[in-house]
């Protein structure tokens, strides 16, 4: 096929480690299949009535440290002249990410935006998980601190955490003897309005919580991440430790019970969250692990990625 123009919305290049992230391993195998890139921030992006546009710079990538991309000059486009838009900027999900997915609608599905912006919106990683509850660890969200307080005495042992958070910050286990919960509470609520999730604490977790990538809504591969010693976290923003795994029956049951709601949703690139028999989150808006499975397990799911979206854009 002829070679796409692909629009990249991301954070700052300059900032990215290139050992571990998963836009950075899209853009070098996009390139290697001689896709044209552009990068841009979504401060640069705005609607002129209708049409949608964006401060842009042509951009090369390559796997060199401190000199892993090159920018051509800044120039102006509508972002509807493109083939294909990676929205990959960071959460927080906060009003800002929400209303760059109504700009994106504006070009979608025309321009083929990865992940579909109306279903990211609709998505948040901790909320999408809730339409799964026979998957799930027992979790509730809530603003009602008496419901938090009563959750607790049931389960003893729990997770607090923001419900549009992301890399495991803000993320506290409570254990049964724990005097901190309302302290806690009084510093979640007074710093945001949003709701707080809080499920059972896993004790699997301690063998790992693991992440596995669906494309298109079928399982591609998976990274287990271990936590540190003395953290209940595993995420490898938090230091969680990167390990070969496979999928495991239940994981695949999951996958098959989520698999066509994000497939009829546009939802192409997700990774979702398992701890021993639970899922606990869908990942929808910046999937991370790409270059960590091709570590472990020499799996190139960008290469998967991006053949799923040339079939979709040849279609």
């Amino acid at each position: 096929m002829k070679p796409l123009k692909i629009a990249v919305q991301m954070d700052p290049l300059h900032s990215i480690d290139i050992t571990g992230d998963s836009t950075f391993a899209l853009m070098l195998e996009a390139q290697t299949r001689g896709h044209k890139l552009w990068h841009y921030e979504v401060r640069h992006m705005w609607l002129d009535g209708n049409r949608l546009f964006a401060r842009v710079q042509p951009v090369t990538v390559q796997n060199i440290h401190g000199a892993h991309y090159e920018f051509g000059p800044e120039t102006l486009i509508n972002l509807a002249e493109m083939d294909v838009v990676l929205m990959r900027q960071d959460p927080p999900f906060d009003m800002a990410y929400i209303t760059a997915t109504h700009m994106l609608e504006h070009i979608h599905p025309q321009t083929l935006v990865v992940n579909n912006p109306a279903a990211v919106r609709n998505a948040p990683e901790k909320l999408l998980v809730t339409h799964f509850p026979h998957l799930m660890p027992p979790t509730i969200v809530t603003w009602d601190r008496q419901s938090i307080r009563d959750f607790r005495a049931l389960h003893k042992d729990i997770i607090v955490k923001p419900l549009f958070g992301n890399g495991g910050i803000g993320v506290f286990r409570i254990k049964p003897d724990d005097e901190n919960l309302g302290s806690l509470l009084d510093m979640f609520f007074a710093a945001t309005r949003e709701p707080l999730m809080v499920q059972r604490y896993e004790a699997a977790v301690r063998k790992g919580d693991k992440r596995i990538i669906l494309i298109d809504g079928e399982p591609a591969g998976a990274i287990n991440r271990v936590p540190a010693e003395g953290d209940s976290r595993s995420n490898m923003h938090a230091g969680g430790t990167p390990e070969a795994t496979t999928l495991t029956e239940r994981e695949h049951e999951i996958c098959a019970a989520i698999g066509p709601t994000l497939k009829a949703q546009g939802l192409l690139f997700t990774g979702i969250d398992v701890i021993g028999n639970y899922l606990t989150e869908i990942n929808v808006t910046s999937p991370t692990g790409l270059q960590q499975i091709a570590r472990f397990n020499n799996l190139n799911l960008s290469a998967q990625i991006w053949t799923k979206i040339e079939a979709i854009r040849a279609a």
